[in-house]
């Protein structure tokens, strides 16, 4: 019998503290890894690796890999290097842009330590294991405080380049390789709340502002509004683009039970909302593999996975999600309305509290992951 096949639906792993940032390792000999961040309302936070241990059947923390954070992570993402070719890079945001080398000698590709290597912690009995803080990026050269970030995104065609977005309107695109700033753009009137990329130089934003923002690089001065909130001034709070179909992307607003769906074909109008969660909309997250399901999690203590094929399609049949027809046009499926695609979650999970945080693996794509207090869980989907 294969590891597969005796796997468990669910693995449930418990912290000292509660969680909040987290995200799930790309690469294919590490499937079952993820990096999990504290939530504690002081400087000293923490950020753990947790791996399925298939011979004990849990979920587990590795001691040498635990390292301090100063403030809670907004955001963790391993490089997207699925062949294990690169360094094994994990990157935070808090109050600054932080690269860490994360040295374990069992997993294929691993290197040796860096002579001079910052330690960023984690114990030292690990055999070689351990995290060293190669980098800490802040682009205000001017003053030793800076503005905190509030997410970002790896872009995985170009992985030297990673964007941040900050409370103080701007995102700010990185050369990780040079440790410089590349571009640094006002994106938005308020906060920038969220980034994500959709291609090689393209990426959108989100922002207190209520509105979607599309970038493009190669045009640095303009930008192209997506979609605005209905009610004024309703912050959106997060943003995931299709990686599947880049034509979608979906947003939440803040305290609203509500996802957005757009279709970035056809600016303003949404395509659908998806109505199912009893309360507020934490996360979201597409499937890394289908261009046709999306994950969503909210303080319902629910995770609701969504079948969009409906969404774009005039009939409900054939084309599914990324039908040629404009929303306006829609039929049956629609409902004849853009945005009026009454559709229900085809699985749902029940967690025990408000689910913060959630991540579908991109090496794994039959497991989600979710957080919740002090829990992180993996669950077979």
């Amino acid at each position: 019998m294969s590891n597969n096949d005796k796997r468990a639906e669910i693995y449930t792993y418990a912290a000292q503290d509660p969680v909040y940032a987290m995200n799930w390792s790309v690469r294919r000999d590490r499937r079952f890894r993820l990096a999990v961040g504290s939530f504690r309302e002081d400087v000293t936070n923490y950020v753990e690796i947790i791996s399925l241990d298939d011979d004990a059947g849990e979920l587990r923390s590795d001691p040498s890999l635990r390292f301090p954070h100063d403030y809670p992570a907004t955001k963790l993402m391993w490089l997207p290097d699925r062949e294990g070719c690169r360094p094994d890079l994990l990157a935070t945001t808090g109050e600054a842009l932080r690269i860490w080398r994360v040295i374990d000698t069992d997993s294929a590709g691993g290197e040796p330590p860096e002579e001079g290597g910052a330690a960023g912690g984690g114990g030292g009995g690990g055999g070689g294991r351990g995290v060293q803080l190669r980098a800490l990026l802040n682009n205000n050269k001017q003053s030793e405080f800076s503005a905190p970030l509030t997410s970002f995104d790896w872009n995985e065609a170009d992985p030297k380049r990673l964007g941040t977005s900050s409370i103080d309107t701007t995102c700010t695109i990185w050369d990780i390789e040079r440790g410089e700033v590349d571009t640094q753009l006002i994106a938005h009137d308020r906060e920038v709340y969220d980034i994500a990329w959709g291609g090689l130089g393209v990426f959108a934003t989100v922002s207190a502002d209520g509105s979607v923002r599309v970038f493009d690089l190669r045009d640095k001065e303009h930008s192209t509004i997506i979609y605005e909130s209905p009610q004024p001034d309703t912050p959106l709070l997060r943003l995931g683009w299709n990686r599947q179909d880049p034509r979608y992307m979906a947003t939440i607003l803040l305290d609203s039970p509500k996802v957005v769906i757009l279709d970035i074909r056809y600016p303003t109008l949404p395509v659908a909302e998806l109505h199912r969660h009893q309360a507020p909309v934490n996360a979201l997250a597409w499937a890394p593999h289908s261009a046709q399901h999306i994950c969503t999690a909210g303080d319902d203590s629910q995770a609701l996975i969504w079948d969009v094929s409906a969404v774009g399609s005039g009939s409900g049949g054939g084309g599914g999600l990324g039908g040629q027809q404009p929303p306006q046009q829609q039929g049956a499926a629609g409902g004849g309305v853009a945005g009026d695609v009454s559709l229900d979650p085809i699985l749902a999970y029940g967690a025990q509290s408000e689910v913060n945080q959630l991540q579908w693996s991109s090496a794994q794509p039959d497991w989600v992951a979710i957080c919740f207090a002090n829990k992180t869980q993996i669950l077979r989907v």
